[in-house]
């Protein structure tokens, strides 16, 4: 990477301890981020997976719901990965629930079964991204996204590697793969904010 930025890494439940890994052996500097201070001076943020409704109920007691939106609306690079990604979809069901609502996505959550269907399936490479495997937990499952969103995997047919803006998101888990060609994505995502805005480094 061209700078040396700092990358939060939501810590309130879930799978965070897999980033911070990943992070450790590309010797990029992360914070886990529990508390709103903790948002301030990020260069990239990763929503890890876990279980949505959980983290749903432990941002509003911490009281980082609002500032967790304005951040990620504002541009801040931000990976989202299985529960993170049904976080921030427009639409959550199987069963319903609130979102961040950032995504125009609907995902249905453990769209392709519970624990015993997990595994690791191909992903389809699109709009020239390439192809690569993923590691899918109780994934969710994307329809078809509004036009603003770019489709860069498919699953099965199914969107499971999106880009919105600054947002990727994956219906898998990328850093449980060796050099997912993902977080490649995500980090070039944080170079080119850097170069673009000299105040974020």
């Amino acid at each position: 990477m061209t700078q040396h930025p700092c990358i939060g890494l939501l810590a309130l439940q879930g799978d965070y301890p897999s980033h911070e890994r990943m992070l450790d052996e590309r010797r990029i500097m992360h914070v886990r981020v529990t508390r709103p201070e903790h948002l301030q001076g990020l260069s990239g943020l990763i929503l890890p997976g876990g279980e949505s409704s959980v983290m749903l109920k432990l941002l509003e007691e911490e009281g980082l719901l609002e500032p967790l939106r304005a951040c990620i609306a504002g541009g801040l690079p931000t990976l989202a990965t299985c529960a993170g990604m049904i976080l921030l979809a427009h639409e959550v069901t199987s069963p319903e629930q609130a979102s961040l609502d950032l995504l125009d996505i609907a995902v249905e959550r453990n769209g392709y079964g519970r624990q015993i269907h997990s595994g690791v399936h191909p992903v389809r490479g699109a709009n020239g991204f390439p192809d690569s495997e993923g590691v899918f937990i109780r994934a969710p499952r994307v329809d078809e996204p509004g036009g603003g969103v770019e489709v860069l995997g498919r699953h099965q047919g199914d969107p499971a590697l999106i880009r919105q803006g600054r947002i990727l998101a994956a219906a898998f888990h990328p850093e449980l793969s060796e050099s997912h060609p993902a977080i490649d994505l995500f980090l070039h995502e944080i170079d080119a904010k850097l170069a673009e805005d000299p105040r974020s480094r």
